[in-house]
């Protein structure tokens, strides 16, 4: 999902953990900065031609500081602040809620809100994600965090641990499905609803696959 610019409405109020203090939300803002002067860049040049130096220069940071909030180019372009707001608003669905329909609520209303408050740069990052190796590579990389994240929740929902077999390839199925979702859909003209390719997703994962 693209990164969440740090004065836009995110879409899980009701379900955020507490305000961040004024040194995470510094934090936050240089993040944003590096980020959005990033995607500007590649906009008006493109991936490769993009350098750490110039996005500093256009984030008005230096270069060391790029690289101690993103270790790698691709990280500014993958990393966005979603995680602990979806963590939240998972742990907020009501508990007899099937965990399907949970991530079903939880990441389509992400997917709207990312559609609706920064469509250039989930375009843009789509654009990146099936057209430069080395950003799905670091995509690839970066899905463990997240299914990490997942595989805590599915076992508080669950009563099972975190660590097993089940809950990961059930977690890291579905952090890897999401990403071939949204692969199809940047491949095929970003035509279609990407929330209703979600729903599709979703269903295949709880129902199965038949041939």
């Amino acid at each position: 999902m693209a990164g969440m610019a740090a004065d836009t409405p995110h879409p899980f109020a009701d379900a955020a953990p507490p305000r961040p203090g004024l040194r995470e939300r510094k934090k936050l803002k240089t993040r944003t900065a590096i980020r959005t002067a990033t995607y500007r860049l590649i906009a008006e040049q493109g991936y490769e031609a993009t350098t750490v130096e110039q996005i500093a220069e256009a984030a008005e940071v230096s270069p060391s500081t790029v690289f101690r909030y993103f270790p790698a180019k691709e990280d500014i372009v993958i990393t966005d602040e979603y995680d602990p707001l979806m963590e939240a608003a998972l742990r907020a669905r009501p508990p007899g809620e099937p965990l399907v329909e949970s991530l079903r609520t939880v990441v389509t209303q992400a997917l709207r809100h990312s559609l609706d408050h920064e469509p250039q740069e989930m375009l843009l990052r789509t654009k990146l994600l099936t057209e430069v190796p080395a950003v799905r590579a670091r995509m690839m990389h970066s899905m463990s965090a997240t299914g990490r994240m997942l595989c805590a929740v599915v076992a508080e929902r669950t009563g099972r641990r975190a660590d097993e077999l089940e809950v990961r390839v059930f977690s890291m199925g579905f952090v890897a499905a999401l990403m071939e979702t949204t692969v199809y859909w940047a491949e095929h003209g970003r035509q279609d609803d990407l929330a209703g390719l979600v729903d599709r997703t979703l269903d295949t994962l709880g129902n199965g696959f038949r041939l």
